[in-house]
């Protein structure tokens, strides 16, 4: 049930309960996303490993925890100011104790887990083969599901199954509990696969954070399949930032430990000053390109402009230190999407001001220095490296927190990389 028999070690055994729930989640990820039930577990995943961890302290008294190293404690602390502002803005705007009640919920569902899952990565028992072997799983499933959505397409069978039941306990949208194999672009008429995210663009987004994960695979056969699932991903997803941000992953990941070396310094010394001296006729040729890539989906663009254009105007006549509190739904010129939806920095700084933003701001750029540092000397810092940078690319396209619940293996990675632990295997 657990696919043991793919576990990246002879003994096929795991070394803790942590671990075990790690691989579950991961390998599961189909299973329970055709139950209806991959928001919930993903949303809960995180806070169930926790508590293990704090058991495993409490009941071992003998055993000194772990100390968390200040990179952790600044994205704790960041995440926590994601809270105190929340609260603030909730008394502000006086939204009552009920709704107060349900944000906090939402918190623990999103921005929370940026911190929870370092801090699990750093005092669990986990290896970061069992991650990444567990992610190539998923992507090798996700070729399995494009080849059976695919027939169901063609041959014209309903892409939407069911709507989950769970979705009476509340959440971002019917969306996170639709059971679908495929959708249709409202632009195109033809068929748009979001496969166990709740939207198309989503699903590119998990292509390019599993292609990081895929690309350490140590197992060749496993590792071709896993990295045909991402592409599989990517291309049906039709996700234009997907496509951009998955091509410059493989450079960034053949490159990024590099920067000490003195070709690539030599390299960087020609370069840079042949981009200072073209500097406007490169801007003007990327603006033009992605101009063009705008128009591709006129309707779409026009949308988020819209959605970005309120979130601003609001943010400064109405909240600007401490946001609005709550998601709002826009005006029928914007199909009713919430404000500041499809970008985490608009949506930050409608719903919890400029300390909202800051409190990302601030820990992705510190994580980010310090990771490209550190990758010179360490793998796992330099594949965190890369699912930064994917994430900070990813953060002017969709909003991270409602997707925390997906891509929670990178934010386990990030522990990995701050926390310096060692892998029973080379990395």
């Amino acid at each position: 049930m657990l696919f043991t028999a793919y576990l990246p070690f002879k003994d096929k055994r795991f070394i803790s309960t942590e671990e075990k729930l790690v691989w579950a989640g991961l390998v599961l990820t189909y299973p329970t996303f055709m139950l209806g039930m991959l928001y919930v577990m993903g949303s809960i995943i995180g806070w169930l490993i926790f508590m293990v961890v704090l058991m495993r302290c409490y009941l071992d008294l003998r055993a000194k925890p772990r100390p968390l190293s200040p990179m952790i404690w600044m994205w704790i602390i960041a995440m926590l100011l994601m809270l105190v502002a929340l609260l603030v803005a909730h008394s502000e705007w006086s939204l009552g104790t009920g709704q107060t009640i349900k944000s906090t919920i939402g918190w623990m569902k999103g921005w929370a887990l940026l911190a929870i899952f370092p801090v699990i990565a750093a005092l669990a028992k986990i290896r970061k083969e069992v991650v990444i072997r567990g992610v190539c799983i998923v992507a090798i499933h996700t070729l399995i599901f494009s080849f059976i959505s695919v027939a169901f397409y063609v041959v014209k069978l309903p892409g939407d199954i069911f709507l989950s039941p769970l979705k009476v306990i509340g959440g971002p949208g019917e969306s996170f509990f639709m059971v679908s194999f495929y959708g249709i672009n409202p632009e195109t008429g033809a068929g748009r696969w979001r496969f166990f995210t709740p939207w198309a663009p989503a699903a590119g987004f998990m292509a390019c954070i599993y292609l990081v994960f895929c690309l350490q695979e140590t197992n060749s056969r496993i590792r071709r399949w896993a990295i045909a699932g991402c592409w599989a991903m990517l291309l049906l997803s039709q996700s234009r930032a997907g496509i951009a941000i998955f091509i410059m992953l493989f450079p960034l990941v053949l490159f990024s430990d590099k920067f000490k070396e003195p070709w690539m310094l030599l390299l960087l010394g020609i370069t840079v000053p042949i981009i200072l001296l073209l500097g406007e006729p490169i801007y003007n040729s990327i603006m033009d390109s992605y101009e063009a890539v705008k128009q591709q989906r006129p309707g779409s663009t026009r949308v988020r402009k819209a959605l970005a254009n309120i979130a601003i105007q609001r943010w400064q006549a109405e909240a600007p230190i401490w946001g609005h509190g709550i998601v709002e739904r826009g005006p029928k010129m914007v199909e009713f999407m919430p404000i500041g939806s499809h970008h985490s920095w608009y949506g930050l700084l409608f719903v919890k001001g400029m300390v909202g933003a800051v409190a990302l701001a601030v820990p992705m750029l510190v994580s980010s220095v310090y990771l490209l540092w550190a990758s010179q000397d360490s793998k796992t810092a330099q594949t965190a490296l890369c699912l930064m940078a994917v994430l900070v690319c990813y953060s002017f396209f969709e909003n991270l927190e409602i997707l925390s619940y997906l891509y929670w293996p990178a934010l386990l990675w990030f522990g990995f990389a701050f926390s310096n632990k060692r892998s029973s295997m080379a990395m």
